[in-house]
């Protein structure tokens, strides 16, 4: 419960500086979504291998 409840969280934060760097300049908030995009999906891929290796 607190685990999903961080990941939430953690969202919300990232959507609303990808929001704020987006209303500056558009396209460093693409940037900065396709460079944290990457980021989340490369730790998802890192816990796979994790939990699969135990």
């Amino acid at each position: 419960m607190v685990t999903r409840l961080l990941f939430v969280l953690e969202v919300l934060f990232v959507l609303a500086v990808v929001a704020g760097v987006g209303m500056w300049s558009i396209p460093a908030g693409l940037v900065l979504a396709g460079t944290l995009g990457v980021v989340a999906v490369e730790r998802e891929q890192a816990q796979r291998k994790a939990v699969k290796r135990r």
